[in-house]
């Protein structure tokens, strides 16, 4: 009788071509396991290619997740158990595989062309390559092609259900519910009954397999994870970031334009925002993101919440148009997804290299907000946010998402939307104001005298007449090269958006001794990361403090105590050190930049070493 084992949390990766399946393989555990109660976190690695080449290294896709019977924050940053469909998916991934972890591998290609073409001189599965693992070696083709021989199926065709017999094997391997599977294999493929059937077929063979072998002598059980009450779904970054400008824009009471150009990884926001037509949203994909932007705009001056959605390379063309923003004082919402660059860079990969771009990128003296979500459930906060603040205030904001959070999902307490305070635009009404002839006169940059934020009247408005443009005004809306005018414009801009700081709760600092000299500052998706280095610092007996940041301009107005408060002050990010630039220069605190530019989210483990190791060094 196969003995069971209960775990507290477990990280695996499904790997292979990226013609495998392991998106989906990798998407369906998830799900499961959802369901099932843990917490989970997840991290899909695939090629910016859409069919690489198979069986080549380039060609490698990967899925890995992270589930838990307690809080989770990150994917993990080492597979507990890699499931490798191809000699190129175990020369990539055995790497980050460590000693004593289960490795289950499809031989069905490991063939000498197939070996040697991924630099293999010799089969690793029998030449002492993995003895340092529990290998389990398995021909998967075979064995799905076996259990869907009934279907009528080519070879190809039924070798392309071995995603399923391996999903079938892992789900009875760690107890979790088969149903949701089942559920969604008939909903997909109902309109090809023959698909539909083999694949499920191939799933419960996998089960069945499981549970009839004595490869594994140990099966295991990962027990549900304790949340507060509420209804809960599976989301992502980009799912989460359209739910909240669609929330935002109700809330505001407005409807909703999206003008947006297809562009890796935040193409999935269009997609997601264009089955919403019934809900007040109005997708626009423009012809190129210089267009998307302009047309986001043009939505706002007509009383729509203008939203455009982007990453690196599209944000570099949209700087113009966003310029024109902050001179017209429009709301518009950027979503800026970052990827790996420069230029086309790693398209597929995640980065946080915009941070810059985002706050000086523009000609002129230019402000703009900028906040940046710490997490795929956040994503949709900082997107109510980002609204709220670009309404309120009249400015553009750029949020800062990137691929970590955008394709990574967790679960997601529904919000009662009940809750959430509405979003006042505040649009002139008044009428009655008339120049010395009698006629109307609205001034549209006058402002508000605490808040600088100026008038904002909705086109077509009778008596409310005005111009805006790219061109300086003065208050009255009339064009204006008077030197004294255009340093008090510029002035205001950047007093109305410094302003929001008042607007900004106070950083909250983690610090459960009150004795740590490190502090551990993260922004954006280092959250994940940094947290969980700090709980495995203190595990270890040592002091560290943890903050983080969602408000990167303004600042929140107490940054500058918190810095100050600590010997040394650490600042993880995945770029080579903006933040930390920033911060030096505001604070003039030596703040030192811990970068890593891999493409990959930061190791936490990594980060718990190097902390402390500095917090032994400042012990010295």
């Amino acid at each position: 009788m196969t003995e069971v084992r209960t775990l507290d949390h477990v990280v695996i990766r499904f790997a292979g071509d990226s013609g495998d399946g392991m998106q989906l393989t990798g998407d369906r555990f998830t799900a499961d396991t959802a369901t099932f109660g843990n917490d989970i976190a997840t991290l899909p690695n695939f090629p910016a290619e859409i069919r690489a080449p198979a069986g080549t290294l380039p060609g490698v896709s990967s899925f890995q997740l992270h589930f838990a019977d307690t809080d989770i924050s990150t994917p993990g940053d080492t597979p507990d158990v890699l499931v490798a469909m191809n000699p190129a998916a175990l020369r990539v991934n055995i790497g980050d595989v460590p000693r004593g972890a289960l490795v289950i591998v499809d031989t069905a290609d490991f063939t000498e062309r197939n070996l040697a073409r991924v630099g293999y001189q010799t089969n690793p599965l029998t030449d002492g390559t993995l003895d340092d693992h529990q290998l389990v070696a398995l021909d998967l083709t075979a064995l799905a092609v076996a259990s869907v021989k009934d279907f009528g199926l080519g070879r190809k065709e039924a070798a392309r259900t071995k995603n399923m017999f391996a999903l079938g094997l892992l789900t009875w391997l760690y107890g979790r519910p088969a149903e949701g599977t089942e559920q969604f294999l008939a909903r997909k493929f109902a309109s090809r009954p023959e698909i539909r059937d083999s694949n499920l077929a191939a799933f419960r063979a996998g089960n069945a397999y499981g549970e009839t072998t004595e490869v594994f002598a140990v099966r295991y059980e990962v027990p549900p994870a304790p949340m507060a009450a509420g209804e809960y779904r599976q989301v992502n970054g980009n799912t989460a970031t359209a739910y909240g400008l669609m929330v935002a824009a109700q809330k505001a009471g407005m409807p909703l334009f999206l003008g947006s150009y297809p562009i890796t990884p935040a193409s999935d926001i269009l997609h997601e925002l264009s089955k919403h037509k019934g809900h007040g949203v109005l997708t626009f994909q423009a012809e190129d993101e210089i267009a998307g932007v302009a047309a986001a705009i043009g939505a706002s001056y007509g009383g729509h919440l203008g939203v455009t959605t982007t990453s690196g390379p599209g944000l570099a063309l949209k700087m113009e148009a966003i310029g024109l923003g902050v001179m017209t004082e429009l709301p518009l919402v950027v979503v800026d997804v970052q990827r790996a660059g420069p230029s086309t860079g790693l398209p597929t990969k995640t980065e946080q290299a915009d941070l810059l771009q985002a706050m000086y990128g523009r000609n002129g003296e230019s402000p703009v907000v900028v906040l940046a979500p710490q997490s795929p459930t956040d994503c949709f906060d900082t997107a109510v946010e980002a609204a709220r603040i670009a309404v309120t205030y009249r400015t553009p904001v750029i949020m800062l998402s990137d691929g970590y959070l955008a394709n990574g999902s967790e679960p997601w307490q529904i919000p009662d939307l009940a809750e959430i305070a509405p979003i006042e635009p505040g649009f002139a009404t008044d009428t009655n104001s008339r120049n010395a002839a009698g006629e109307p006169r609205h001034h549209p940059y006058q402002r508000d005298p605490e808040t600088q934020v100026r008038a904002w009247a909705i086109p077509g408005t009778a008596g409310l007449e005005h111009r805006i443009g790219g061109l300086e005004k003065s208050d009255s809306g009339m064009i204006s090269y008077d030197p004294a005018n255009h340093d008090r414009m510029v002035r205001l801009r950047r007093a109305k958006v410094e302003g929001i700081a008042r607007d900004i709760p106070d950083l909250v600092v983690d610090d459960p001794s009150g004795e740590a000299r490190l502090l551990l500052l993260g922004w954006g998706s280092t959250y994940g990361p940094v947290k969980t280095a700090a709980k495995a610092v203190r595990a270890a007996g040592y002091a560290v403090a943890h903050t983080h940041l969602r408000h990167l301009n303004p600042f929140p107005r107490n940054l500058g105590e918190v810095l100050r408060a600590y010997d040394r002050v650490i600042v993880p990010e995945m770029n080579l050190g903006q933040l930390a630039t920033m911060l030096r220069a505001t604070y003039l605190v030596d703040v030192h930049s811990y970068d890593r530019v891999r493409g990959l989210p930061i190791s936490s483990s990594e980060l718990a070493a190097d902390a402390i190791a500095t917090i032994e060094e400042l012990r010295a």
